[in-house]
């Protein structure tokens, strides 16, 4: 039985077929590049002519999103030694302040009520 026949005389809707990523990839190069029509694409991809151009259409809406948010000389993502360098020991020198700040209180020693913290004014 040939595609056809499978298809009915009215030569109805193409089964459902799922593109994987690459192969949208491929389908929109060979379009860019020239080298086949949306007819084309579609008959070898064995999909409907409106997948590919809502393919192309998204591939270029994705293109533009991505040329947008680019900032040339900036790697996305990169991390700068010197800052995380900076930045871890920022976390440790507050821990270390932290932990100074409890040992001052415990070494203080606790206070008869009423007496403020700093110095005693009767003692001068």
């Amino acid at each position: 039985m040939s595609e056809h026949e499978r298809q009915g005389s009215g030569g109805g809707r193409r089964r459902r077929r799922f593109l994987s990523p690459v192969q949208k990839y491929e389908i929109w190069l060979g379009l860019v590049r020239g080298e086949s029509t949306i007819r084309e694409a579609a008959d070898r991809a064995g999909v409907d002519r409106s997948t590919v151009m809502k393919l192309r259409e998204v591939a270029k809406a994705g293109a533009l999103e991505a040329l947008a948010a680019s900032r040339p000389g900036i790697k996305a993502g990169a991390v700068d030694p010197e800052l995380a360098d900076a930045k871890a020991q920022i976390a440790r020198l507050s821990e270390a302040l932290k932990e100074m700040g409890v040992r001052l209180m415990w070494a203080s020693g606790p206070r008869p009520a009423g007496v403020r913290a700093g110095r005693d004014r009767r003692a001068v």
